[in-house]
């Protein structure tokens, strides 16, 4: 397998402020932080899409509710200081916290909150299908979201639904993340409720403001003077785009930066043995996949869609590709998480693959189109995919590019094979992963539900949305916990058109001196809670 070979140089910053001394070290109340940012399209958490995205607004934008770090399970309060879920389980009322400003000075009101949930609804944007998926809409969300006074938020749940989803949902970085109404209307742009503006502007009350973003350059962030919680220890953070890896590794031996986000297995390893850099590992969100297009004739056929199943080398990619990126997992829940089955033991069988491609009228294979992003590990995945789909014929040509241009043409249904990574997992509850990755309530075109993967893959069974229904609403949790054994079974039968091989976990290098750093598992890790110690 061949490690990621496209370079994208590292950005050369002009700015005073990085003029290093000789020993290279980041200045004490500034984190320089390299990741790579080929997937950040815009800043506003209605539109957007992917972790890396995630990682920056975590720090700008607060929730009613934020998902603990460790114990994926709890949610503790955020913006709001407590809530209460109705007997009947129809609503949950929310109570502000007292004194919680937004960076622009203006009070933190539950009028913000109830226009924050609006606006996500009647945008339609990416973000709203976490929402949609559970019944709510913009015909609906005026009776759903309402302010009963300035510190409460009342929310009416429009379908039957565990109304603990609903509340862990709004500590999703996105569907969560409540908006300055004051600001943002100031930058109304032909009714688009500010969309144009938020595209590289803030509007939150987070410990940090957005400074400024340089699309593939960089993001500064800026401490928030009217932060409302404690103050954070860095007055500033810069966030890099490195896409290459060993770019990250050698800047961070040196000192150039304090965080690198998005290095390779190889780097990560080789950095083990250092005294002045650490490793943390923690569980992740999703999975990484092999994604076929329903809308392509092959691909239509279950064995085609079988023999690719025969065509991966789940433990080979998890050894030399995946080390610090992902653990082997060929089911669509993560192992840990209740109602989840044993790994199926799905295995590369090239014999088994060949037979099945036969039978489906394709005994030579076939030419296609693979779609990978040009970062780590994708690259590498695609490349070692390409190699064991061609022992059995399928001459798979390797597209890649941006963030925008592949998942971009997966949300438009414009592509044959894909490797990506998601498949929901930012909520600790099986139904965010059937919801992300098999869910499709309907598979129209002019539909646009892409942020359900399903919908992008074009793969639509009533039967598994049915199902997928039932159990969220399932009140024995023996009964829901085999009901989602059941739904992994008949996943499986069907050969969907989405087939995990891994599930993510994350990895990041960092300085020795900085304290304080906690990968969060809904990739949003906090910053405001790192201290550098010198």
């Amino acid at each position: 397998m061949t490690p990621l070979s496209r370079i994208m140089g590292p950005v050369l910053l002009g700015s005073a402020l990085f003029f290093q001394p000789a020993y290279a070290e980041t200045p004490p109340n500034m984190l320089v932080v390299g990741f790579s940012m080929t997937n950040i399209l815009t800043l506003d958490p209605a539109a957007i899409t992917g972790k890396e995205t995630v990682q920056v607004l975590t720090n700008i934008y607060d929730n009613l509710v934020a998902l603990d770090a460790v114990n994926r399970a709890q949610v503790n309060p955020q913006l709001a200081e407590s809530w209460t879920i109705a007997d009947d389980n129809g609503s949950i009322t929310f109570k502000l916290r007292k004194g919680a400003t937004f960076a622009s000075g203006n009070p933190v009101t539950s009028a913000d909150v109830v226009w924050s949930f609006k606006r996500l609804m009647k945008l339609n944007l990416a973000q709203a299908s976490f929402l949609k998926t559970h019944g709510f809409s913009a015909a609906n969300a005026d009776a759903s979201f309402t302010a009963p006074d300035d510190g409460t938020v009342v929310i009416k749940l429009p379908k039957k639904v565990d109304p603990q989803v609903i509340v862990q949902t709004l500590g999703i970085v996105g569907p969560g993340s409540i908006l300055d109404m004051k600001a943002v209307t100031e930058h109304d742009k032909n009714g688009d409720m500010g969309a144009a503006w938020l595209t590289n502007n803030s509007a939150g009350s987070g410990p940090f403001t957005l400074g400024q973003w340089q699309s593939n350059e960089r993001v500064t962030l800026e401490q928030n003077a009217k932060y409302w919680g404690e103050k954070p220890a860095m007055r500033r953070i810069m966030m890099r785009h490195l896409a290459e890896s060993q770019s990250q590794r050698l800047m961070l031996e040196k000192g150039d930066i304090d965080i690198a986000f998005s290095m390779s297995a190889a780097d990560l390893k080789a950095l083990e043995s250092s005294k002045d850099v650490k490793i943390q590992t923690n569980g992740g969100s999703g999975f990484y996949y092999l994604a076929v297009s329903m809308k392509d004739e092959k691909f239509q056929k279950p064995k085609v869609r079988e023999a690719l199943r025969y065509l991966i080398d789940y433990q080979g990619l998890n050894d030399s590709v995946l080390p610090y990126f992902g653990k082997l997992r060929d089911r669509p829940v993560p192992a840990g998480i209740f109602g989840a089955l044993p790994n199926a033991g799905y295995k590369l069988d090239v014999a088994k693959a060949k037979a099945l491609l036969a039978e489906a009228g394709y005994p030579n294979g076939f030419p296609t189109t693979l779609r990978a992003i040009s970062d780590v590990p994708f690259m590498s995945l695609a490349t070692a995919i390409q190699a064991t789909l061609a022992q059995a014929g399928i001459k798979a040509e390797i597209v890649t590019g941006s963030g925008d241009q592949i998942y971009g043409a997966m949300r438009e249904r414009k592509y044959e094979l894909l490797v990506g990574r998601g498949g929901g997992g930012q909520l600790p509850h099986p139904d965010s992963n059937f919801r992300a990755i098999v869910y499709n309530p309907n598979n129209a075109d002019e539909a646009k539900l892409t942020n359900f993967q399903g919908w992008r893959t074009s793969f639509y069974d009533e039967k598994i949305n049915k199902m997928v229904d039932d159990a969220l609403v399932e009140g024995n949790k023996d009964k829901q916990t085999k009901q989602y054994q059941e739904i992994q079974t008949y996943y499986a039968d069907m050969v969907p058109a989405i087939q995990p091989f891994s599930e993510v976990v994350d990895s990041v290098g960092f300085r020795a001196d900085i304290k304080g750093l906690e990968l969060n598992p809904s990739w949003s890790t906090q910053l405001r809670t790192v201290k550098k110690e010198r």
